[in-house]
Formats: C-alpha cells, sequence, structure tokens
C-alpha cells in the first residue's frame, strides 16, 4: 500500500481494481457486459433450455448490471441514480413519440414494401383499432416482460455512449457501438438461438449492418432528446416490435421475417440522417 507524504494517509494502490475501472470505464464496461451475458446465455442456448429466459437474463446480468456497477465506482452513489433519472426524462416534445412509435414502425414498413411480393401479399387486419391494440401489447411484451430493450438501454445509451461520443465523435461512436451491440448477441447465432440450425455467415453480417443501422439511429434520437433513455426504450422497443409482429401481421410473405426489412427501412434512414447532418447526429 502506497503511503500519501502530504497527508500522512494510506491511499488506495494506482493500479487497485476501482482505479483501472475508473482510468478505462468504457473497457470494463464491454468486458462485463459482454462477459456477464454470455455466462448465462450460451449454457440456456446450447442446451434448449429458453430462448425467452435467455433474451431476459442477459440484458439484465450483461449491460445492465455493467452500467450499474461501472457507473457506481465512476462516480459514486449518484451514478446510477443519473442513469435511471434519464428514463423520466418524458418532456422531450410529441413529434419525437411520434418519430418512435408511428415513425420507426413505418420505416420497417417502407423497408418491407420494396422487398418482391411483400406488396401483394398485404393482408388487411379486422380493424385498426384491432391492430394497433394488438401491436401495443406485443410491444409490451418485448419491452415490459422480457425487458431485453429497457434493461439493454440502461447500458448501451445510458452509460456507453455518452462516454463513446466524447472519445469517437457521433459517428464514430455509433458504428463502434452497434457492431459491439451486433457482436453481444452472438449467442443467438447458435443452434437454438435466433433459428433452430445457428445463424448462417450471411445473416450474422446483415445483422452488424442492421445493428450500426439502428444504432445511428438510436444516437440521433439520444442526442435530440438530451439523453432521455425513455425515449432509446421506445425507440429500440418499437423496432422489435415492428419486426416480431407488425411486418408478419400485415404481410404474409415469408421475406417480411427476414432481416431485410429492418436493414433496408433502417440503413436508408440512417445514411438520411448522416448526410443531413453532416457526421453529428444533433451531437
Amino acid at each position: 500500500m502506497e503511503l500519501s507524504n502530504t497527508r500522512g494517509q494510506a491511499t488506495a494502490p494506482s493500479n487497485s481494481l476501482p482505479q483501472l475501472m475508473r482510468r478505462h470505464p468504457l473497457l470494463f464496461y464491454f468486458l462485463m457486459a459482454f462477459g456477464f451475458a454470455w455466462l448465462v446465455e450460451v449454457p440456456i442456448i446450447l442446451t434448449h433450455a429458453s430462448v425467452t429466459l435467455a433474451a431476459f437474463l442477459g440484458p439484465l446480468l450483461g449491460p445492465a448490471l455493467a452500467a450499474f456497477i461501472l457507473a457506481a465506482v465512476t462516480d459514486g452513489k449518484a451514478g446510477p441514480l443519473r442513469l435511471l433519472h434519464r428514463y423520466v426524462l418524458w418532456r422531450v416534445g410529441v413529434s419525437w413519440y411520434l418519430f418512435a412509435l408511428l415513425g420507426i414502425p413505418l420505416l420497417l414498413v417502407l423497408g418491407a414494401l420494396v422487398l418482391p411480393g411483400v406488396l401483394a401479399s398485404f393482408h388487411a387486419p379486422a380493424s385498426p383499432l384491432t391492430l394497433v391494440s394488438r401491436y401495443v401489447v406485443s410491444a409490451l411484451l418485448v419491452g415490459g416482460v422480457r425487458g431485453g430493450p429497457f434493461l439493454e438501454e440502461f447500458g448501451w445509451r445510458g452509460f456507453a455512449l455518452p462516454r463513446m461520443q466524447r472519445q469517437f465523435g457521433p459517428l464514430g461512436a455509433s458504428l463502434l457501438l452497434g457492431v459491439l451491440w451486433a457482436f453481444w448477441h452472438s449467442p443467438f447465432f447458435l443452434p437454438g438461438g435466433f433459428t433452430p440450425n445457428g445463424a448462417s455467415l450471411l445473416s450474422i453480417g446483415l445483422f452488424v449492418l442492421i445493428g450500426i443501422a439502428s444504432t445511428t439511429m438510436m444516437t440521433w434520437v439520444f442526442n435530440h432528446t438530451r439523453g432521455s433513455l425513455l425515449m432509446a426504450f421506445l425507440a429500440h422497443d418499437s423496432i422489435d416490435a415492428a419486426a416480431d409482429f407488425l411486418l408478419p401481421t400485415l404481410f404474409l410473405a415469408p421475406i417480411v421475417t427476414t432481416v431485410y426489412p429492418l436493414l433496408i427501412g433502417l440503413a436508408g434512414a440512417g445514411l438520411v440522417l448522416v448526410v443531413l447532418t453532416r457526421g453529428r447526429l444533433s451531437y
């Protein structure tokens, strides 16, 4: 233990774990977010126990727990509370709620419509009210019961993105975080995860592109809404709910259940945002 000559008090070694975590918060955050999640997800998926359970425990014990620990280490007791406070930043303007809840699903619908055979497979719902109510239930199941988007955003946008933007800039941070976010899903590429026989290299590559595109768009939303995790959660939840429920409900073509509608809709929006903001994404 080192001794302080100025105060005569014992101080913690500069190479202690808390000190290292304070000096390299992003490194330790991603090590924890990946390690904690994979430790529970890989055994569950390989044993075909429950993908739903893995989809809940992974975000809880990965991005959320890692963010809680690192926020406490770097900012003290107030760190996690500041992160939680961002979930109640709701005064962001009606337009952002409309974009998150209606605009994002519309982007995915447009992304599906350009695919061959999708428009011809349109299946009108029994009533618009029925469609909306079922979509809301689907969104609540994705974001509330399964908890993935809510728990993930505590870490990805809450802890990591602000630090990454300071270090790499908004566009660089979005590209890097998008790749890391996609790679974090690696256990679900195994047999029994997203598909019974495992994911192909092509589908993994497309998923990475989707991760970059969605992260770029969500960085823009995050910056425009003063770092609101509520809006980040709603945007993330809308992507999942639209892909899981809305597209298969409106269109019978099997291609709408692939990654292509997400890739086309989100990548198109991401490119437009990069051009319009000159890569600043409203930072």
